[in-house]
């Protein structure tokens, strides 16, 4: 299983530049190795979607595009956010109606995203058991699973008062 527990870690010893640095230089590499154009648009709506490792919605990041003198209407920011996307360097929460960083960004992966109940922290785990147990059940139905985001709600160790 691959956890990233670097993923949306609040932790003094996160040097948090650095890993918005390294989220847009790896965004950027994946874009251009697949011919891919990452416009400056896009990368600044990625840039705000990493920024502050919570879940971002829409129109948080429109508000902030246009603080930057940027006049980006909701049509630009959903544009960049489904490239985005499609790119796999984020994910959807629906249950939230928000976007994070993948740090596990380009290629496809089925994402497993932890979403805490109470405060909404959101952690992506990335475990081959999981997509496979998936597969296994979808194929008893004649189902063969696309791609997807998984989302589980629980309840996280710093909302229940322990340390992660």
């Amino acid at each position: 299983m691959n956890t990233r527990s670097d993923n949306n870690r609040k932790h003094a010893d996160h040097d948090h530049a650095a890993c918005i640095a390294d989220a847009l230089a790896d965004a950027e590499s994946y874009c251009r190795h697949r011919g891919l154009r990452l416009t400056p648009t896009r990368r600044r709506v990625l840039e705000i979607v990493w920024r502050g490792h919570d879940p971002v919605k829409a129109y948080d990041i429109l508000d902030e595009l246009n603080r930057a003198g940027r006049r980006a209407t909701p049509p630009t920011v959903y544009r960049a956010l489904d490239f985005l996307m499609d790119a796999s360097l984020i994910h959807r929460i629906d249950s939230l109606n928000a976007f994070v960083g993948c740090p596990l960004a380009g290629g496809e992966h089925t994402a497993q995203l932890l979403v805490c109940s109470r405060c909404e922290t959101v952690k992506e785990i990335d475990d081959p058991a999981i997509r496979g147990i998936l597969d296994q059940g979808a194929s008893r139905y004649g189902f063969l699973l696309e791609p997807q985001t998984v989302e589980v709600r629980g309840v996280c160790s710093r909302c229940r008062g322990h340390s992660e």
